[in-house]
């Protein structure tokens, strides 16, 4: 597909996003305890991840977001891997994630993924934010792997998991002039983002940048989804983006998921009424889960 028909189609009508890659990476027996997380089977498993991303195509996901949440230039090079490739694996991602919808019969759109600073930091640090950087630093940070995935032509960019405005001020700034759309997606607490900001202030970074065709929320619980897509709505003028975890909340220290899962898809009928146009799930949200998604808006 192409950006543009990406764009008309989020205006359009509701699109269901895929569930947890890592999940589904972890169901089909792969080890993510690693710091690159995902990102370590672009290089040692890249078929595993295609078959992740069509078990979501087949459950019902009209977009795929793309395995390079935690995959940059300083989390490679950790490991040994050079810029050069690094890059090609971060290519590799969008690569991938095309590879899977090979033989479907419906319009399938591919998110890079591009995951807040902690994540490369992988201490849990994303869902704090303020990390001593400058929104110059941040830019600084974002803006080579953001150029990287586009050149692979994505149909949008995933600006996701955002902890803390500053932040994303430096990633709306990171991709313009790339020629990708983006949505741009904060990890909340109730009405505040993760690093103790009104959502109102946050969304707004958003407002008047053109390169960002939706707002919202993601890697969340389900039940602060509602009222944060509502307020992203009003505030931006834009379609929303929602996909919140399982309801399960994630132990850094024990690198282990806590608690009773939550999430129902005929909870995403509100979600949609309420201004989202994007909608799916995240950590510990699998195949099962998008079907019903799929199900509960028509799609």
């Amino acid at each position: 597909m192409t950006s543009d028909s990406f764009t008309r189609a989020v205006t359009s009508g509701a699109l269901v996003l895929d569930g947890g890659l890592s999940n589904q990476l972890e169901a089909a027996g792969h080890d993510l305890s690693d710091e690159l997380w995902s990102a370590r089977l672009l290089a040692e498993v890249p078929e595993a991840i295609v078959a992740a991303h069509r078990a979501y195509y087949e459950a019902g996901a009209s977009v795929a977001i793309t395995a390079s949440y935690q995959a940059t230039f300083e989390g490679f090079a950790r490991r040994g891997a050079g810029r050069a490739r690094a890059a090609q694996l971060m290519r590799s991602s969008v690569e991938l994630a095309r590879d899977a919808a090979t033989g479907c019969d419906r319009p399938l759109w591919v998110a890079a993924s591009a995951g807040p600073y902690g994540a490369m930091l992988a201490d849990g640090s994303e869902y704090r934010g303020r990390y001593g950087l400058s929104e110059e630093e941040l830019y600084a940070f974002h803006r080579p792997r953001l150029e990287v995935l586009a050149e692979a032509e994505p149909d949008v960019f995933a600006l996701e998991t955002v902890p803390d405005a500053d932040e994303a001020r430096a990633l709306v700034r990171a991709v313009r002039g790339l020629g990708v759309p983006a949505w741009l997606s904060y990890s909340v607490d109730g009405v505040l983002t993760r690093a103790g900001q009104p959502l109102e202030e946050a969304f707004g970074v958003a407002a008047d940048a053109d390169e960002v065709v939706a707002v919202g929320v993601n890697c969340c619980a389900p039940w602060d989804v509602e009222a944060a897509v509502r307020l992203a709505a009003r505030v931006t003028g834009k379609p929303a983006v929602a996909y919140p975890n399982s309801g399960e909340e994630w132990d850094a220290e024990a690198r282990a998921w806590a608690g009773r899962a939550a999430f129902a898809p005929e909870q995403v009928t509100a979600w949609r009424d309420a201004g989202a146009r994007l909608i799916g799930g995240c950590c510990r949200v699998g195949p099962g889960a998008v079907t019903g998604i799929a199900a509960a808006l028509g799609r």
